[in-house]
């Protein structure tokens, strides 16, 4: 039996308890806080057609409604060798255009430390994801020789290596070097990009084909908000070098004959392929605010997810829609009401248009009045579909419209 007689201090002992739990729930609101803290854009830069090779000369494409669309230039293949208007015809293609970008062919490797003779063997992809990196790390106010080391991470869509065919898998074998694996590589394109600049954070290739940039996107927000990077690069690059994947979708009949995205137009009848490259810079905002770097823009939540069974591979399923576009909403801690404007997908297909819009209209109509529309639209009829470098476009497209 207990003999000591000392008084138990309940009311010390309830302070005590009560002083653990609101620093347990301090922990956690900091916690749920830095798990959906908004990333901010501090910076960017990309190449995309209609001589889009700058923010700036982005936005006068975008204001002016520049259509950047043009015949396939000689230098890429002849489009006389391969085309034909009768889609069945085999190894040709019924459409004459695309959305392309010039001197793909220039770079200067001493500048980044790479032999003429390694460069010759580099997909011109990894050549452009190299500069443009560089030239959105610069515009934001990142000095690049001070990265060196540091927790940046990287996170690229890359879709194609058309290259290769000219190089690794151009049939000669005695004509594959040291150089030809390494520089048709899509994991070494975005690896090379972290060891040419000393990055040491995460550092990945992706390829969702259509979404892969905007996946970058996703996964460089999460990184950031883990801690697992203190800087990120975004975006994605896609280049059209050789006549083979466009004979592949003129198979599939995904293409349009005329050569435009026709987005939400009766008359759609498939895309137009573009190519390009965007980088975005991000940081979380509280690190960008103390910093003082300049905010473009704000990403304040996303989600991913797949549309598992449809009426097709490529077809696109409404419901899957309706529950990523919810999920995004929610993580953004925004209501449905308040957003005003949707940069969409928007292919210009009979198909994929129509779920797209019936999916937005269901999610973001709730709680929307008359007088407060939601006006929507789709930078690929100005400059094309650019597949894994799709997204970053729109991205860039928005912060512009944003800013502007």
């Amino acid at each position: 039996m207990n003999q000591n007689n000392e008084k138990i201090d309940y009311r010390s002992l309830l302070q005590e308890a009560l002083v653990e739990m609101r620093s347990l729930r301090g922990k956690l609101e900091a916690s749920e806080q830095a798990r959906n803290e908004p990333i901010a854009i501090i910076g960017m830069d990309c190449r995309f057609p209609g001589g889009a090779n700058s923010p700036e000369a982005y936005w006068k494409l975008l204001r002016e409604g520049i259509d950047a669309i043009t015949e396939v230039p000689p230098e890429r293949w002849s489009i006389d060798d391969y085309y034909d208007s009768d889609p069945d015809v085999p190894g040709t293609m019924y459409t004459r255009y695309g959305g392309f970008i010039d001197n793909v062919d220039k770079f200067d490797p001493q500048f980044f430390s790479i032999s003429p003779r390694e460069a010759t063997k580099m997909d011109p992809q990894q050549r452009l994801l190299l500069e443009v990196s560089y030239t959105a790390l610069e515009r934001a106010g990142q000095c690049v020789q001070e990265l060196n080391g540091s927790q940046t991470g990287v996170f690229i869509g890359i879709s194609f290596d058309d290259y290769a065919k000219f190089s690794l898998n151009s049939g000669d074998v005695n004509s594959i070097d040291a150089y030809s694996s390494l520089g048709n590589t899509r994991s070494i394109a975005v690896g090379r990009l972290s060891y040419a600049l000393g990055l040491q954070g995460p550092t990945m290739q992706l390829d969702t084909t259509c979404s892969s940039s905007l996946l970058a996107t996703h996964l460089a927000c999460q990184s950031l908000r883990n801690r697992e990077s203190n800087l990120a690069l975004a975006g994605g690059v896609s280049l059209m070098l050789s006549p083979e994947p466009t004979i592949g979708f003129c198979k599939l009949k995904a293409l349009a004959p005329d050569g435009r995205c026709k987005t939400f137009d009766a008359a759609a009848n498939g895309y137009v392929r573009g190519e390009g490259c965007g980088i975005i810079v991000l940081k979380r905002l509280s690190d960008a605010i103390k910093d003082r770097d300049n905010i473009l823009a704000i990403i304040r939540g996303s989600a991913v997810n797949h549309d598992g069974q449809s009426n097709g591979l490529t077809a696109p399923n409404g419901s899957a829609q309706e529950n990523v576009i919810r999920q995004a909403i929610k993580n953004a801690q925004v209501k449905p009401h308040q957003i005003q404007y949707v940069e969409t997908h928007g292919t210009g297909t009979s198909l994929g248009d129509p779920i797209e819009t019936l999916a937005l209209g269901k999610v973001l109509g709730e709680g929307r009045s008359e007088d407060n529309p939601l006006t929507i639209g789709s930078v690929k009829t100005n400059i094309g579909h650019l597949e894994a470098a799709a997204g970053v476009a729109s991205i860039i497209k928005v912060t512009l419209a944003l800013g502007n």
